[in-house]
Protein backbone atom coordinates (compact mmCIF):
# COMPACT_ATOMS: atom_id res chain seq x y z
CA UNK A 1 0.00 0.00 0.00
CA UNK A 2 0.92 3.66 -0.27
CA UNK A 3 1.45 4.80 3.33
CA UNK A 4 1.95 8.45 4.28
CA UNK A 5 4.51 8.62 7.09
CA UNK A 6 4.09 11.82 9.10
CA UNK A 7 7.08 13.11 11.06
CA UNK A 8 8.35 16.29 12.70
CA UNK A 9 5.54 18.35 14.17
CA UNK A 10 5.15 21.34 16.43
CA UNK A 11 6.15 19.79 19.77
CA UNK A 12 9.51 19.74 21.53
CA UNK A 13 9.90 16.16 20.27
CA UNK A 14 10.26 17.32 16.64
CA UNK A 15 13.75 15.89 16.11
CA UNK A 16 12.90 12.58 17.76
CA UNK A 17 9.86 12.30 15.49
CA UNK A 18 11.98 12.86 12.37
CA UNK A 19 14.16 9.92 13.41
CA UNK A 20 11.08 7.78 14.05
CA UNK A 21 9.62 8.70 10.66
CA UNK A 22 12.81 7.82 8.83
CA UNK A 23 12.92 4.39 10.50
CA UNK A 24 9.22 3.72 9.86
CA UNK A 25 9.56 4.60 6.17
CA UNK A 26 12.50 2.22 5.88
CA UNK A 27 10.63 -0.55 7.71
CA UNK A 28 7.54 -0.15 5.54
CA UNK A 29 9.63 -0.27 2.39
CA UNK A 30 11.31 -3.47 3.57
CA UNK A 31 7.83 -4.90 4.23
CA UNK A 32 6.79 -4.19 0.63
CA UNK A 33 4.87 -0.92 1.05
CA UNK A 34 5.42 2.43 -0.64
CA UNK A 35 6.09 5.05 2.04
CA UNK A 36 5.38 8.72 1.32
CA UNK A 37 7.50 10.91 3.61
CA UNK A 38 5.49 13.88 4.89
CA UNK A 39 7.30 16.39 7.09
CA UNK A 40 5.46 18.76 9.41
CA UNK A 41 7.52 21.82 10.28
CA UNK A 42 7.77 23.36 13.74
CA UNK A 43 5.37 26.02 12.46
CA UNK A 44 2.86 23.36 11.36
CA UNK A 45 3.42 23.47 7.58
CA UNK A 46 3.09 20.12 5.74
CA UNK A 47 5.39 19.14 2.85
CA UNK A 48 6.36 16.06 0.85
CA UNK A 49 9.74 16.18 -0.89
CA UNK A 50 9.79 19.94 -0.30
CA UNK A 51 6.44 20.45 -2.06
CA UNK A 52 3.57 21.89 0.05
CA UNK A 53 0.78 19.46 0.96
CA UNK A 54 -2.83 20.65 0.89
CA UNK A 55 -5.39 18.95 3.12
CA UNK A 56 -8.83 18.77 1.52
CA UNK A 57 -11.72 16.66 2.92
CA UNK A 58 -12.69 13.89 0.55
CA UNK A 59 -9.43 14.10 -1.43
CA UNK A 60 -7.26 12.05 0.90
CA UNK A 61 -3.54 12.68 1.36
CA UNK A 62 -1.24 12.27 -1.65
CA UNK A 63 -3.09 9.16 -2.75
CA UNK A 64 -2.14 7.34 0.44
CA UNK A 65 -4.22 4.35 1.49
CA UNK A 66 -3.17 4.67 5.14
CA UNK A 67 -1.24 7.05 7.40
CA UNK A 68 1.49 6.25 9.93
CA UNK A 69 1.70 9.31 12.23
CA UNK A 70 5.18 8.93 13.73
CA UNK A 71 4.59 12.07 15.80
CA UNK A 72 5.17 12.47 19.51
CA UNK A 73 3.76 14.87 22.08
CA UNK A 74 1.26 17.71 21.62
CA UNK A 75 -0.28 18.07 18.15
CA UNK A 76 0.87 14.55 17.35
CA UNK A 77 -0.44 12.01 19.83
CA UNK A 78 -2.87 14.09 21.87
CA UNK A 79 -5.93 13.52 19.68
CA UNK A 80 -5.68 16.68 17.58
CA UNK A 81 -3.94 15.01 14.62
CA UNK A 82 -6.16 11.96 14.99
CA UNK A 83 -9.19 14.22 14.64
CA UNK A 84 -7.76 15.68 11.44
CA UNK A 85 -7.20 12.20 9.99
CA UNK A 86 -10.77 11.24 10.90
CA UNK A 87 -11.90 14.39 9.08
CA UNK A 88 -9.89 13.26 6.03
CA UNK A 89 -11.45 9.77 6.35
CA UNK A 90 -8.09 8.01 6.30
CA UNK A 91 -7.00 4.85 8.14
CA UNK A 92 -4.22 5.75 10.57
CA UNK A 93 -1.91 3.82 12.88
CA UNK A 94 -2.57 4.14 16.59
CA UNK A 95 -5.33 5.08 18.98
CA UNK A 96 -8.37 7.20 18.16
CA UNK A 97 -9.09 10.78 19.24
CA UNK A 98 -10.43 9.99 22.72
CA UNK A 99 -7.83 7.41 23.75
CA UNK A 100 -4.99 9.57 22.44
CA UNK A 101 -6.23 12.58 24.42
CA UNK A 102 -6.76 10.56 27.61
CA UNK A 103 -3.33 8.93 27.52
CA UNK A 104 -1.55 12.20 26.72
CA UNK A 105 -3.01 13.93 29.78
CA UNK A 106 -1.37 12.38 32.85
CA UNK A 107 -3.95 13.84 35.22
CA UNK A 108 -6.91 12.47 33.27
CA UNK A 109 -5.29 9.06 32.83
CA UNK A 110 -4.32 8.71 36.49
CA UNK A 111 -7.78 9.81 37.66
CA UNK A 112 -9.25 7.14 35.38
CA UNK A 113 -6.88 4.58 36.88
CA UNK A 114 -7.84 5.68 40.40
CA UNK A 115 -11.55 5.13 39.66
CA UNK A 116 -10.74 1.63 38.40
CA UNK A 117 -8.46 0.84 41.38
CA UNK A 118 -5.42 0.37 39.15
CA UNK A 119 -2.25 0.33 41.31
CA UNK A 120 -0.14 3.47 40.74
CA UNK A 121 1.96 6.04 42.59
CA UNK A 122 0.07 8.66 44.59
CA UNK A 123 -0.42 11.98 42.84
CA UNK A 124 -1.95 15.44 43.20
CA UNK A 125 -3.26 17.78 40.52
CA UNK A 126 -2.22 21.39 40.99
CA UNK A 127 -5.78 22.29 39.96
CA UNK A 128 -7.15 20.60 43.12
CA UNK A 129 -8.12 22.47 46.27
CA UNK A 130 -5.50 22.14 49.00
CA UNK A 131 -2.92 20.70 46.61
CA UNK A 132 0.07 22.08 48.55
CA UNK A 133 -1.01 20.38 51.76
CA UNK A 134 -1.62 17.13 49.88
CA UNK A 135 1.83 17.33 48.28
CA UNK A 136 3.35 17.47 51.75
CA UNK A 137 1.61 14.18 52.54
CA UNK A 138 3.16 12.40 49.51
CA UNK A 139 6.65 12.39 51.02
CA UNK A 140 9.94 13.33 49.37
CA UNK A 141 11.27 13.41 46.74
CA UNK A 142 8.40 14.57 44.53
CA UNK A 143 8.15 14.73 40.75
CA UNK A 144 6.51 17.80 39.24
CA UNK A 145 5.43 17.40 35.60
CA UNK A 146 3.49 19.14 32.86
CA UNK A 147 0.37 17.01 32.48
CA UNK A 148 0.37 16.85 28.68
CA UNK A 149 4.00 16.63 27.58
CA UNK A 150 6.30 13.73 26.80
CA UNK A 151 10.02 12.86 26.78
CA UNK A 152 10.48 14.18 30.33
CA UNK A 153 10.34 17.81 29.16
CA UNK A 154 9.60 20.31 31.96
CA UNK A 155 9.94 17.74 34.76
CA UNK A 156 11.60 18.58 38.08
CA UNK A 157 12.69 16.40 40.99
CA UNK A 158 11.83 18.17 44.24
CA UNK A 159 13.97 17.25 47.24
CA UNK A 160 12.58 19.88 49.63
CA UNK A 161 9.08 21.37 49.86
CA UNK A 162 10.45 24.90 49.49
CA UNK A 163 11.43 23.91 45.91
CA UNK A 164 7.85 23.02 45.00
CA UNK A 165 6.61 26.43 43.80
CA UNK A 166 9.59 26.92 41.49
CA UNK A 167 9.12 23.44 40.00
CA UNK A 168 5.41 24.08 39.42
CA UNK A 169 6.20 27.36 37.65
CA UNK A 170 8.69 25.56 35.40
CA UNK A 171 6.09 22.95 34.50
CA UNK A 172 3.51 25.69 33.83
CA UNK A 173 5.77 27.17 31.16
CA UNK A 174 4.91 24.08 29.13
CA UNK A 175 1.35 23.32 30.25
CA UNK A 176 -1.21 25.03 32.52
CA UNK A 177 -2.15 21.57 33.81
CA UNK A 178 0.48 20.31 36.27
CA UNK A 179 0.72 17.03 38.18
CA UNK A 180 2.80 16.22 41.27
CA UNK A 181 3.69 12.58 41.87
CA UNK A 182 5.17 10.65 44.75
CA UNK A 183 8.45 8.91 44.05
CA UNK A 184 8.58 5.19 43.31
CA UNK A 185 11.54 3.09 44.40
CA UNK A 186 11.00 0.19 42.01
CA UNK A 187 12.68 -0.93 38.80
CA UNK A 188 11.41 0.70 35.60
CA UNK A 189 9.79 -2.01 33.49
CA UNK A 190 8.18 -1.44 30.09
CA UNK A 191 5.90 -3.60 27.96
CA UNK A 192 4.86 -3.10 24.32
CA UNK A 193 1.30 -3.80 23.18
CA UNK A 194 -0.09 -4.49 19.71
CA UNK A 195 -3.67 -4.99 18.54
CA UNK A 196 -7.21 -3.71 18.41
CA UNK A 197 -9.77 -6.00 20.08
CA UNK A 198 -7.24 -8.84 20.36
CA UNK A 199 -4.17 -7.46 22.12
CA UNK A 200 -0.69 -9.00 22.19
CA UNK A 201 2.02 -8.10 24.69
CA UNK A 202 5.76 -8.26 24.26
CA UNK A 203 8.12 -9.66 26.81
CA UNK A 204 8.75 -6.88 29.34
CA UNK A 205 12.10 -5.10 29.44
CA UNK A 206 13.91 -3.14 32.13
CA UNK A 207 15.13 0.40 31.48
CA UNK A 208 18.25 1.40 33.38
CA UNK A 209 19.15 5.09 33.22
CA UNK A 210 22.85 5.90 33.38
CA UNK A 211 22.12 9.40 34.75
CA UNK A 212 20.42 10.45 37.97
CA UNK A 213 17.02 9.85 36.38
CA UNK A 214 15.40 9.09 33.03
CA UNK A 215 15.32 12.64 31.64
CA UNK A 216 15.27 13.90 28.03
CA UNK A 217 19.05 13.69 27.52
CA UNK A 218 19.21 10.22 29.06
CA UNK A 219 16.46 9.00 26.73
CA UNK A 220 17.91 10.35 23.50
CA UNK A 221 21.69 10.37 24.03
CA UNK A 222 23.69 7.32 22.98
CA UNK A 223 24.66 5.41 26.10
CA UNK A 224 22.19 7.37 28.26
CA UNK A 225 20.16 4.28 29.06
CA UNK A 226 20.33 0.51 28.83
CA UNK A 227 17.48 -1.83 28.00
CA UNK A 228 17.55 -5.35 29.38
CA UNK A 229 15.13 -7.38 27.27
CA UNK A 230 13.63 -9.56 28.46
CA UNK A 231 13.70 -8.21 32.01
CA UNK A 232 14.94 -10.56 34.71
CA UNK A 233 11.69 -11.03 36.63
CA UNK A 234 9.93 -14.04 38.19
CA UNK A 235 7.58 -15.76 35.75
CA UNK A 236 4.50 -15.04 37.85
CA UNK A 237 5.35 -11.32 37.95
CA UNK A 238 5.81 -11.26 34.16
CA UNK A 239 2.38 -12.87 33.75
CA UNK A 240 0.77 -10.36 36.11
CA UNK A 241 2.48 -7.44 34.37
CA UNK A 242 1.31 -8.51 30.91
CA UNK A 243 -2.25 -9.01 32.15
CA UNK A 244 -2.25 -5.60 33.83
CA UNK A 245 -0.89 -3.99 30.64
CA UNK A 246 -3.79 -5.42 28.62
CA UNK A 247 -6.26 -4.25 31.28
CA UNK A 248 -5.11 -0.63 31.25
CA UNK A 249 -4.81 -0.66 27.43
CA UNK A 250 -8.49 -1.56 27.26
CA UNK A 251 -9.47 0.80 30.06
CA UNK A 252 -7.93 3.75 28.21
CA UNK A 253 -9.52 2.63 24.93
CA UNK A 254 -6.23 2.17 23.08
CA UNK A 255 -5.92 0.54 19.68
CA UNK A 256 -3.09 -0.32 17.31
CA UNK A 257 -0.19 0.06 19.67
CA UNK A 258 1.03 1.45 22.96
CA UNK A 259 3.86 1.07 25.43
CA UNK A 260 2.88 0.63 29.07
CA UNK A 261 5.40 1.63 31.73
CA UNK A 262 5.54 0.16 35.23
CA UNK A 263 7.46 0.26 38.48
CA UNK A 264 8.25 -3.16 39.93
CA UNK A 265 8.48 -2.33 43.63
CA UNK A 266 10.81 -4.17 46.05
CA UNK A 267 7.80 -5.56 47.94
CA UNK A 268 6.54 -7.32 44.79
CA UNK A 269 3.83 -4.79 43.83
CA UNK A 270 3.41 -3.55 40.28
CA UNK A 271 2.57 0.13 39.83
CA UNK A 272 1.41 1.49 36.48
CA UNK A 273 3.27 4.66 35.52
CA UNK A 274 1.77 5.64 32.15
CA UNK A 275 0.70 4.55 28.67
CA UNK A 276 2.38 6.03 25.61
CA UNK A 277 0.21 5.74 22.49
CA UNK A 278 3.00 6.63 20.03
CA UNK A 279 6.34 5.86 21.65
CA UNK A 280 9.68 6.48 19.96
CA UNK A 281 9.74 4.37 16.82
CA UNK A 282 13.29 3.90 15.63
CA UNK A 283 14.60 0.33 15.33
CA UNK A 284 16.52 0.92 18.57
CA UNK A 285 13.62 2.49 20.51
CA UNK A 286 12.26 0.53 23.45
CA UNK A 287 8.92 -0.29 21.79
CA UNK A 288 10.53 -1.96 18.78
CA UNK A 289 13.37 -3.58 20.76
CA UNK A 290 10.87 -5.30 23.05
CA UNK A 291 9.08 -6.76 20.03
CA UNK A 292 12.40 -7.83 18.54
CA UNK A 293 13.20 -9.62 21.80
CA UNK A 294 9.77 -11.28 21.50
CA UNK A 295 10.46 -12.51 17.96
CA UNK A 296 8.79 -9.80 15.86
CA UNK A 297 11.09 -8.04 13.36
CA UNK A 298 10.80 -4.29 12.78
CA UNK A 299 9.49 -4.42 9.16
CA UNK A 300 6.88 -7.01 10.16
CA UNK A 301 5.86 -4.81 13.09
CA UNK A 302 5.34 -1.81 10.77
CA UNK A 303 3.30 -3.96 8.40
CA UNK A 304 1.13 -5.31 11.24
CA UNK A 305 0.37 -1.80 12.44
CA UNK A 306 -0.78 -0.63 9.01
CA UNK A 307 -3.00 -3.70 8.71
CA UNK A 308 -4.55 -2.96 12.12
CA UNK A 309 -5.16 0.65 11.07
CA UNK A 310 -7.01 -0.42 7.91
CA UNK A 311 -9.08 -2.99 9.84
CA UNK A 312 -10.13 -0.44 12.47
CA UNK A 313 -11.04 2.13 9.82
CA UNK A 314 -13.15 -0.40 7.91
CA UNK A 315 -14.99 -1.33 11.11
CA UNK A 316 -15.63 2.32 12.00
CA UNK A 317 -17.20 2.88 8.59
CA UNK A 318 -19.83 0.24 9.34
CA UNK A 319 -21.45 2.55 11.89
CA UNK A 320 -24.06 5.14 10.98
CA UNK A 321 -23.50 8.74 12.07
Amino acid sequence: MKVAVLAGGRSSEHEVSLRSGEAVARGLREAGHEPLRVTISRAGAWSCEDAPVELVPGQGLLGAEAVFPALHGPFGEDGSLQGLLEWLDLPYVGSDVLASAICMDKLTLKRLFAKAAIPQVDFVGVDEQGWRERCAELGLPLWVKPSRLGSSVGISRVEQLDQLEEAVELARRHDPRVIVEASATGREIECSLLGNEQVETSLPGEVIAEGDWYDYETKYTDGGMRLIAPAQLPNELVTSLRELAVEVYGLAGCSGLARCDFFAEPDGRLLVNEINTMPGFTETSVYAKLWEASGLAYPTLCDRLVTLAVERHAKSRSYEF
